[in-house]
């Protein structure tokens, strides 16, 4: 069983997610196998607010190139979460 502290791992701070954060909506970075009710559960658990939506997506890892060898970086989730009207979370700043 997943805890609150292992579904979110980090917020995503972007200058389209500061854009995003007008509108009421934040970005994490969250674990992979985290469902959309363990994220708002999540989010409203830690952060002591109210959420409405949440959206997810799954991003694929990038071929990045070092000489002649090839990789891919990590494929991971992304989870943007409307919080209800009047709701902020101060971590993401003023």
């Amino acid at each position: 069983m997943l805890t609150p502290y292992d579904i979110l791992i980090r917020p995503l701070i972007t200058e389209k997610n500061t854009s995003l954060m007008e509108l009421n909506k934040y970005t994490f970075e969250v674990h992979r196998n985290a469902t959309k009710p363990q994220i708002k559960h999540a989010v409203e658990t830690i952060f002591n607010v109210r959420v409405t939506k949440v959206h997810t997506m799954n991003v694929r890892g990038k071929r990045r190139r070092r000489g002649q060898s090839v990789g891919y970086t990590r494929d991971w989730k992304k989870a943007i979460v409307t919080l209800a009207e009047g709701d902020r979370i101060e971590i993401f700043g003023a």
